[in-house]
């Protein structure tokens, strides 16, 4: 197999592997196309998967510290770019583990996470890898490699929980929340919000957004009433889609992507909604639909 073929077999994992790092599809494209400058001027290799994912890695952990300082003054609240995941871009999202792993709610949380935990757990808990394995891409000895993964679930916890309903579950929960705030039904959506429920809204100060979450059951059902029957609303053309693994809300205005809005939910009930307006943090997700 030559080089080119061997890198696109390997593609779509190792976009997954690099979004998962940073938290944005864009730089997790630059960061395949450095990588793959770095395999086609580099001779033959034993295990070609091996060294690229060792090469993705490590250029996504040089990537984050200027990541987090960009991040830090960012104005309102950071989410990740969101992105469909219905083609198989970004490797397989057959398991539980991978499907977590890459939504939003899991990739906000990863912040909370070291560059170096955020790698262990990000090739242990989404592509399987062993403790060696993982201490071999980090270039340290197997015990440091489990104390970091250990560390990491530990500033994580366990976001398992919010994920045990079937994909069909989660599904028909967006679809009620959905009609219910299209119908104006306050009480049907109170009813589907749990009681300290969160929505926090990533505008970038590019676009109008709240800039602080928006806390507990009355609240939130009173923002997505709002924006739902706000006269723009008659205009945009709104539909579920497969975001990061999970089913979401997805709005077009005029044709343009315009928002996306990923729920958490746990024990059949709204925990989080994260809606992203910015249009920099569309902009992959609306070219993958051209």
């Amino acid at each position: 197999m030559d080089q080119l073929a061997e890198f696109a077999e390997n593609r779509p994992r190792l976009l997954g592997l690099a979004y998962r790092m940073l938290g944005e599809a864009s730089e997790a494209e630059d960061v395949l196309q450095d990588a793959y400058l770095r395999w086609a001027r580099t001779g033959p290799v034993e295990v070609p998967a091996a060294w690229l994912t060792k090469v993705v890695t490590n250029l996504c952990l040089s990537r984050l510290g200027s990541a987090r300082v960009r991040r830090e003054t960012y104005v309102g609240p950071w989410l990740p770019e969101p992105v469909f995941t219905t083609g198989g871009q970004f490797g397989p999202l057959e398991q539980v583990e991978q499907r977590e792993s890459l939504s939003l709610g899991v990739l906000v949380l990863l912040e909370r996470l070291t560059p170096p935990e955020r790698a262990a757990f990000v090739l242990r808990e989404a592509f399987g890898y062993r403790h060696r394995e993982v201490a071999d891409v980090l270039d340290m000895d197997e015990a440091h490699a489990r104390q970091l993964y250990r560390r990491a679930r530990e500033h994580v916890g366990e976001p398992r929980r919010r994920f045990t309903a079937s994909p069909g579950h989660r599904e028909e929960l967006v679809r009620r929340f959905l009609a219910a705030a299209l119908e104006g039904d306050v009480a049907g959506l109170e009813g589907l919000l749990a009681e300290d429920v969160v929505a926090w809204s990533d505008g970038g100060g590019k676009v109008s957004a709240a800039r602080r979450p928006v806390e507990g059951r009355p609240a939130v059902a009173r923002l997505f009433i709002g924006l739902a029957a706000h006269p723009r609303a008659t205009r945009m053309d709104v539909s579920i889609r497969t975001v990061n693994g999970e089913p979401a809300i997805v709005v077009h205005e005029a044709g343009d992507l315009y928002m996306i809005v990923c729920l958490e939910a746990n024990d059949g009930r709204v925990t989080g909604l994260r809606s992203v307006l910015n249009p920099d943090k569309l902009a992959f997700a609306a070219a993958q639909q051209v």
